[in-house]
């Protein structure tokens, strides 16, 4: 039987105790950071959500100061495309919390219906949370990848050209992986969903005009609540009463309340799956640009050399050629083929096409440029002339 004497005793602080104490204050601590940090955030997100149009007037004023800066690029090319990147990324962020937001609201009535591309796209974003993730990473790429090889050019041309690679292979991976996650369906641009305006919380002026829980005014009597696009809404049905077209607007407004057979379409059908030649050119078009990076690289005269240039040109037209010309094609595919046809535009302003027929031409226009103009045009020269990512469409 254990006696008083046996009890160990400490002629200091129990050290179990302190090493317990010690564990709980951490715990505390980090319990309260982490509800501070998740406060601040929510607080951030409702500004954003309540004050999204003037977010949206800010994020492109910052946008625009950094494509007229005057010396943007040479010597602060890094500081001025990292304000450039930042901003995009952080616009990227609004747009998620404003798509969150927008999830919320009832769905848009036949006159606010969205177009096809933003079925299609909030579609594919909704349902697979891979196709999310890849989109996420694809676009971020796409906004920092001319901040990195601006990085990567201080360390020589050869890391310039191996981190311009990396870049490509990754953009293309990414766009294989959501043809694979699509079932193969042909790449829509923008793959993410484009931001929606949110309508405006009413003011307190507003406010004070409201009625009563009956749902009328109290002085004119008429229905008290309206939404942006000026259909009053009533409060206790729930029906919306549309305002009267102007005489001349008649044709428009009933064309707009027209169904069309892609608003009658599930999302998913928005764009047909590809087969043969079709798959065939969807695949050549992703691996273009990888294509004309890798055979830059390889190049000497990486100026003047018309391989390149030929060979990437090239496989975007074959690519065009092959693609779905039946009458299956639906009208979101032929809108993003018209939109591939004008980026081609860009083949003018890269390689041996540039050096050796578009960049005199650019030379004689900014002469005859008034001096502020003109600045701006020799600084978008220098860009041209040494970045691969200034004119990758």
């Amino acid at each position: 039987m254990s006696t008083a004497a046996d009890v160990p005793r400490f002629k200091g602080p129990n050290p179990i105790i302190q090493s317990m104490s010690a564990t709980k204050r951490s715990t505390t601590s980090t319990d309260v950071k982490s509800t501070m940090s998740t406060n601040w955030l929510g607080a951030y997100g409702n500004f954003i959500t309540k004050n999204n149009h003037q977010v949206s007037q800010i994020e492109s004023t910052l946008r625009s100061l950094t494509y007229i800066i005057p010396g943007r690029f040479r010597d602060a090319e890094i500081a001025s495309e990292s304000i450039h990147s930042g901003v995009q990324l952080l616009s990227l962020y609004h747009d998620t919390l404003l798509f969150r937001a927008s999830s919320k609201l009832s769905q848009p009535s036949l006159a606010n219906a969205p177009s096809p591309h933003k079925r299609y796209i909030r579609f594919w974003f909704l349902k697979s949370p891979l196709y999310r993730r890849v989109a996420y990473l694809l676009q971020i790429v796409n906004y920092v990848e001319l901040l990195i090889e601006m990085a990567a050019k201080r360390r020589g041309e050869r890391m310039r050209w191996r981190a311009v690679i990396i870049i490509e292979a990754i953009k293309a991976f990414c766009k294989l992986l959501l043809l694979r996650i699509t079932k193969s369906r042909p790449l829509i641009t923008p793959v993410l969903p484009e931001r929606e305006p949110l309508p405006e919380a009413p003011t307190d002026e507003e406010s004070a005009f409201q009625g009563d829980d009956s749902g009328y005014a109290s002085a004119s009597g008429s229905p008290q609540q309206s939404s942006p696009d000026g259909e009053w809404t009533m409060p206790r049905t729930g029906m919306s009463l549309p305002t009267l077209p102007s005489p001349g607007d008649i044709s428009s407004y009933l064309l707009s309340r027209v169904l069309t057979a892609d608003d009658i379409k599930p999302a998913a059908k928005l764009v047909n799956q590809l087969q043969g030649s079709a798959q065939v050119a969807e695949i050549l078009h992703i691996l273009s640009p990888l294509a004309f990076a890798v055979a830059m690289a390889r190049s000497k005269d990486k100026r003047k050399a018309w391989a390149p240039w030929v060979l990437g040109l090239a496989i975007e037209l074959v690519a065009r050629q092959l693609r779905d010309r039946s009458l299956r094609t639906t009208p979101l595919e032929r809108e993003e083929w018209s939109r591939r046809g004008w980026a081609l535009g860009w083949w003018m302003m890269r390689g041996a096409f540039y050096e050796n027929i578009t960049k005199s031409m650019v030379e004689g226009v900014r002469r005859r440029m008034p001096s502020l103009i003109g600045g701006i045009l020799e600084d978008y020269e220098y860009l041209w002339e040494n970045y691969h990512f200034s004119t990758s469409p």
